[in-house]
């Protein structure tokens, strides 16, 4: 998933954090606290994927639509689009640290609703709550950590909660598959996340405000006593005096664009030659992250997992653990190369692999389902009253697969000879009696995907090599592009606005993600996104340029050419 983004991260910078952390117990309750909240946000993300499985199984509303399914995963990034537009006002209304307690409170009271919930609608609600707080603490926590830390340590910090994003998206798969065998399986799979939320509440009640939103709010005695306890003694002067000359320079320039008026300042964004084509450069990145396809993968691996041919909701979730594991390897293999390959060429070159594996998963997908097991009618009559009603009724049953069955009536399933998966079996009702009735003779039940043998294996690698690919650059360099592209004074509002058209992509998306694999199924979609992805890296190259090494006022500069590839006469500045 892919929503917040990891930092750029010095060596040097990350073993002098490591070192801060433990001989200062401030520096370490600050990183602790702060982590916390990257890695709820990355659980309350990733969880879903799994959850979803199980809440099919106890809801058949949920399981005979699709769209309800996509509802429950969704909402969670509804709630984040408004989360992230009301945490900006309440960041500077009311703070920082008040920020994160309040989303720590929506993460708990989210968990809880979900947890008990009695119908889909109210875990509908509970998804709200959470995407309420994932919204607030996406923009909130790295906030708080870059104007709360030593400056020696910042970026060290600010990174270390987008690989906590990460991590915390991969403990979810392993939370999800060790409640597999419990009663109450996706119960506890959402319901555990107010433990987190609760220590991270308790823990930030110990640490102070920003001291940067403390000055601004003439509240000064209050911010050089935070500095104190950040700094050395005899560092601390220093930094007053740069916090009070910052900001001074801050409200002059927010002055300059409009004032505290936010639509003024839009709309003074937009009117500006240099900063539209930033914003055009820097949104359609945020954008191009989405339509990818990333959250298909990371909201729905299992399901994923599942439509390639494995049936068991417990071996769905272990072998997704692999598309986690791989995202957050990606994120680290990012941290070593985006300053020295470059960003415009790692994400040209993470979009070549992106298309190579949409397509390839294409064709693994239709093959797969070309060669599905038959339909037998011998092995279907054998379950006498739970032969699929579509199937008995059919004028070319004679000609049926396990696809045609799967995909001719929500309410059919195919049940597959044991020992033999890939021979002709039979197509029963997906009420509960047909499933029962084949696992009562040791059968395996498929709902979702056919078996394919060696082709499921090959989904499954070229689904990680996928990862592998968009993790290091599609994964991350947006978010690094959207920090260094923008002039000092718009900095703020944009990249607000490109964080906006991320989560409304990210919506688009994973709303729609199951509705296509059952209108065009699941190779064409994979197709469509590859043709989408094919048209991003274009406009990647045509209209992001490279930032690597560049201050912001030669970035600047570089924005005011007006043709393509506007870059190219100051690409070697540096």
């Amino acid at each position: 998933m892919v929503e917040g983004g990891v930092q750029k991260l010095d060596k040097t910078e990350f073993t002098a954090c490591c070192g801060m952390i433990w001989k200062q117990p401030y520096i370490f309750r600050l990183a602790v606290s702060a982590g916390i909240g990257g890695f709820l946000f990355g659980y309350d993300t990733g969880v879903i994927s799994g959850a979803l499985l199980y809440i099919r199984d106890d809801f058949r509303s949920v399981d005979r639509s699709t769209f309800l399914q996509e509802t429950i995963v969704s909402m969670a990034v509804v709630g984040a689009i408004f989360g992230a537009a009301i945490g900006g006002w309440m960041n500077d209304a009311l703070g920082r640290k008040l920020s994160i307690l309040v989303a720590d409170f929506l993460f708990f009271v989210g968990a809880i609703i979900m947890g008990f919930a009695p119908v889909p609608w109210v875990i509908i609600l509970g998804r709200i709550f959470v995407g309420l707080g994932v919204g607030m603490a996406s923009m909130t926590a790295p906030l708080y950590i870059s104007e709360a830390s030593p400056a020696r340590i910042r970026g060290a910090l600010v990174s270390t909660n987008g690989l906590l994003i990460t991590f915390g998206q991969f403990l979810s798969y392993c939370i999800n598959l060790a409640f597999t065998k419990t009663k109450f399986t996706w119960r506890l799979m959402l319901g555990i996340a107010a433990a987190p939320a609760a220590i991270q509440f308790f823990l930030m009640l110990t640490l102070p405000e920003s001291p940067r939103w403390l000055y601004r709010k003439g509240k000064e005695d209050q911010a050089v006593e935070t500095l104190s306890k950040i700094y050395p003694a005899h560092e601390v002067e220093n930094e007053v005096y740069a916090l009070k000359t910052s900001i001074e320079a801050e409200i002059a320039d927010e002055g300059s664009i409009g004032g505290g008026n936010i639509f003024s300042k839009i709309a003074t964004a937009w009117r500006t030659p240099v900063v539209r084509r930033g914003l055009v450069a820097g949104i359609g990145c945020q954008v191009a992250q989405q339509f990818v396809g990333i959250n298909t993968v990371m909201y729905y691996s299992p399901t994923i997992v599942q439509l390639a041919g494995f049936a068991s909701n417990s071996t769905a979730l272990a072998l997704s653990l692999v598309t986690s594991g791989l995202n957050t390897v990606g994120s680290i293999i990012s941290i070593g190369f985006v300053d020295r390959v470059g960003r415009l060429k790692m994400m040209l070159i993470s979009m070549c692999g992106i298309i190579v594996c949409l397509f390839g998963l294409t064709i693994i997908f239709k093959v797969a389902a070309d060669n599905a097991p038959a339909i037998s009618s011998v092995e279907t009559t054998h379950f006498g009253n739970n032969t699929c009603s579509t199937y008995m009724t059919a004028p070319n049953a004679g000609s049926w697969n396990c696809m045609t069955c799967l995909g001719a009536s929500s309410g059919c399933g195919y049940c597959a000879i044991k020992g033999h998966k890939l021979q002709p079996g039979a197509c029963l009702t997906a009420n509960p009696s047909g499933g029962q009735a084949c696992h009562g003779e040791g059968r395996t039940w498929y709902t979702r995907g056919c078996p394919s043998g060696n082709y499921a294996f090959l989904a499954l690698l070229m689904l990680g090599a996928y990862i592998i690919m968009y993790s290091p650059g599609m994964g991350t360099v947006p978010w690094i592009v959207n920090s260094e592209i923008y002039p000092l004074k718009f900095r703020g509002i944009c990249g607000g606005m490109a964080a906006v058209a991320n989560w409304v992509s990210n919506f688009i998306v994973s709303m729609s993600f199951l509705s296509l694999t059952k209108a065009l199924g699941s190779a064409y979609t994979f197709m469509l996104f590859g043709f989408v992805s094919l048209l991003a890296m274009v406009f990647i190259y045509f209209f992001v340029p490279e930032t690597k090494g560049l201050q912001f006022e030669e970035v600047e500069k570089m924005l005011e050419q007006r043709s393509l590839k506007f870059w190219k006469k100051n690409s070697g500045t540096k």
